[in-house]
């Protein structure tokens, strides 16, 4: 299937590891000129060798912590035009109300919630400006499965989803696409360290972490191509009325309601 991205120009925020990190070679496989950021030089650089040792595409890095104020701003002007944002950048910490102090809250949203919101601003605007663009926020399913035990990250995931569908509701007016993913357990060291944590605290041996993965729907996070082809597909044409709705890939998990 021809996707048609070939030297379109994309930039991908926390794109050093994880879902970021894969999300950038798989653009790179359909042709995509990559403008990547994260905190991490070491961990861009290394990306990047990668990926110029198998692809002939731009590569382009910015260090930026997006948490820090202008930041948004200084990243906007030194990218310049690009045809898609992948908003990916976002640790907000997990535990419940009274585990998350304010600092810590307040610290994982300005890099998510309004790392998002910020970003979303700066760019539609230029790609107004270009006549289209595609926005994609990879949001996580936790703005849908109320957890009390991962609060911010609740409330923040379930604010960007609302922000999504509002923005994206009526963007294509402007021949603007702006859509949400909501991964749940992908296979990053992301999962694996929340797994420990959760098997250590719960079950009293952190090596337990195998018989929680195990609960997973076919006993296993998501693969991280399982996010990062589905979000490559978006931002392509054949995705082309597709905008203000939100793709949830979490094996069910969300949809693992009762009534009683």
């Amino acid at each position: 299937m021809d996707l048609q991205l070939s030297g379109k120009n994309v930039l991908i925020t926390g794109a050093s590891m994880g879902i970021g990190a894969h999300l950038a070679e798989t653009f790179a496989e359909e042709k995509v000129n990559l403008h990547l950021t994260a905190r991490s030089t070491d961990k861009l650089e290394k990306l990047r060798n990668r990926i110029l040792a198998s692809h002939d595409v731009d590569v382009t890095l910015h260090s930026s912590d997006l948490t820090k104020s202008g930041a948004c701003e200084e990243l906007f002007e030194s990218v310049g035009a690009i045809d898609i944002l992948v908003n990916n950048a976002g640790a907000i910490p997990s535990g419940n109300l009274w585990d998350v102090d304010e600092e810590s809250w307040r610290k994982g949203w300005d890099l998510k919630v309004m790392g998002y919101i910020n970003l979303c601003r700066l760019f539609y605007k230029k790609m107004q400006q270009q006549g289209e663009g595609v926005i994609i926020n990879n949001i996580g399913n936790g703005g849908e499965v109320f957890d009390a035990k991962y609060i911010a990250g609740t409330t923040g995931n379930a604010s960007l989803m609302a922000f999504t569908r509002a923005l994206g509701g009526n963007s294509l007016a402007d021949n603007i696409r702006v859509v949400g993913v909501n991964p749940g357990p992908v296979d990053t060291d992301r999962i694996y360290n929340m797994l420990k944590k959760r098997a250590k605290s719960e079950l009293g041996d952190v090596n337990k972490y195998k018989d929680l993965e195990a609960t997973y729907p076919l006993g296993r996070p998501a693969h991280k191509h399982e996010i990062s082809d589905l979000i490559v597909f978006l931002a392509s044409f054949r995705s082309g009325y597709t905008s203000g709705t939100i793709f949830t890939v979490d094996g069910g998990i969300t949809s693992r309601r009762s009534i009683i």
